[in-house]
């Protein structure tokens, strides 16, 4: 038997009948008032503030205004008004899962062509090292060469200096005419 508390029996909230109820609608708080209609199990009603005894005074989902056993009024949502909401729920959790489940389909394909594309950079950027470091190797030789050739002309024009400088030294010098000579 369920209860609701004196804060559950607040006027004009929203509350719903047991799922696994059919009741009637009395004309009073009691077996011994008229019938006014039949609610089916899991339908919205509107809870006022007035109980008597075992029986609350609600509004059903027609409008209109009777009294039900309180132990069968629930402030759950009943299934009737769950499973709609919740079968929107699943189709859109269906929708999103598969297109996260096709868009991981692509984001597998695009990772292969970067790996594939990253494998290709890797051998060009190797091919590229291996150029730089042939070509840094001529640069120094050509560098080394460069040096030897000046090394090499400068010891030349320093020898050929050299004997020049030992030629002149050993070749006759012209006399100096005398100044008492008329001519």
């Amino acid at each position: 038997m369920m209860l609701l508390s004196s804060n559950l029996l607040a006027e004009g909230q929203s509350r719903y009948i047991s799922d696994n109820v059919f009741l009637y609608l009395l004309g009073g708080p009691g077996t011994e008032f008229r019938i006014l209609g039949s609610i089916e199990a899991g339908q919205p009603v509107t809870l006022l503030n007035e109980t008597q005894g075992d029986y609350s005074k609600i509004i059903d989902h027609k409008g209109r205004e009777g009294w039900v056993q309180t132990n069968l009024i629930s402030s759950t949502q009943s299934f009737r008004e769950q499973v709609p909401a919740l079968t929107t729920e699943l189709t859109q959790a269906k929708a999103k899962l598969a297109e996260v489940l096709s868009s991981t389909d692509n984001h597998a394909d695009e990772v292969a062509e970067l790996k594939a594309k990253l494998s290709e950079l890797e051998t060009n950027l190797a091919k590229t090292t291996q150029e730089r470091e042939q070509l840094k190797n001529a640069v120094d030789r050509t560098a080394q060469d460069e040096r030897f050739e000046l090394w090499r002309q400068g010891g030349l024009i320093a020898g050929l200096g050299l004997i020049l400088g030992i030629i002149l030294v050993y070749l006759p010098r012209p006399q100096r005419r005398s100044k008492k000579r008329w001519m």
